[in-house]
């Protein structure tokens, strides 16, 4: 068997997916059967709990990362009935930072690697970001599968690239971002997100936030198709992450309807679901306070 008929025998594995306009039409009919009752305050904390805070900007600074670490510590056991977030995440650069400063029990430290957000880097540099940032603390890499390299079906150099990348984790988890807004058609984002999967990916995540459109729910809706058959075939679930623009409580139980009734209640677990956001935690508090 040739490199070719490898990823098109794992393609097959995998049902076609729908038509974009049927999907459209699916979450669609899930968000009228479904939102209202999840639109809860249980539904709210679950939530809080699964936010990876996030801050991507060229103006971080030490100082701004601190700030944002001192605010996680300060929420720890002010409301115990409120799991504290999931996870901090920032650049590489400052997972040092957020290691010393992070006195919250059980919140992670996540960084982007792996030449984020365009994924156009040596694969060299992109293993030795990921390593080094493993070094400092992080407990969970986020990158960019190589979109130019799905597009020409260069699949054997996007898959091995991965391995290595995870090769370089060791134990900390990685999540690969297919970057949906990107690939836009649900085919291609049915195609990268099981080449993440079969090259190891413990997360499999929608967007960066930067260049192209965040999450949408016909994306996360394509990749819990993805995640369930490969559960199936596989037995092993597979964590999800929605990022992107998701800045309102409104939006955030819309993603957790969407995952709920494809993936089911165990998959709305930290340790499987994770909204990035920079934002929503204080729009959650907000909202729980009133």
């Amino acid at each position: 068997m040739n490199d070719t008929d490898k990823y098109q025998k794992a393609f097959a594995n995998f049902p076609p997916s729908q038509p974009d306009a049927a999907i459209t039409e699916e979450v669609n009919r899930l968000f009228e059967k479904h939102c209202q009752e999840n639109f809860t305050a249980d539904v709210f904390k679950r939530i809080h709990g699964c936010i990876d805070l996030t801050s991507l900007t060229g103006l971080d600074t030490k100082e701004s990362i601190l700030q944002m670490v001192n605010q996680v510590n300060d929420y720890e056991g002010s409301r115990p009935d409120v799991p504290n977030v999931a996870a901090i995440c920032t650049y590489p650069l400052f997972v040092e930072t957020v290691r010393q400063a992070l006195t919250a029990q059980n919140v992670g430290i996540a960084s982007v690697a792996g030449g984020f957000p365009a994924s156009q880097t040596f694969t060299e540099v992109k293993i030795a970001e990921a390593a080094l940032a493993v070094m400092q603390g992080a407990d969970e890499i986020d990158v960019v599968l190589n979109p130019g390299s799905l597009m020409e079906e260069n699949y054997e150099d996007l898959a091995e690239e991965l391995q290595e990348i995870k090769a370089a984790c060791r134990d900390a988890r990685l999540k690969v971002i297919l970057e949906t807004g990107a690939l836009q058609k649900a085919a291609l984002v049915r195609k990268a997100a099981v080449l993440a999967l079969y090259s190891g990916a413990d997360f499999l995540k929608t967007s960066t936030g930067k260049d192209y459109p965040g999450a949408t729910p016909e994306a996360i809706y394509t990749i819990c198709q993805v995640l369930k058959t490969y559960r199936a075939l596989t037995g092993k679930r597979i964590g999800i992450k929605v990022s992107g623009g998701i800045r309102t409580v409104e939006d955030a139980v819309k993603y957790y309807t969407i995952v709920k009734e494809t993936l089911g209640e165990e998959q709305l677990a930290k340790d499987y679901f994770r909204i990035g956001a920079s934002s929503l935690a204080g729009a959650i508090e907000k909202q729980l306070a009133e």
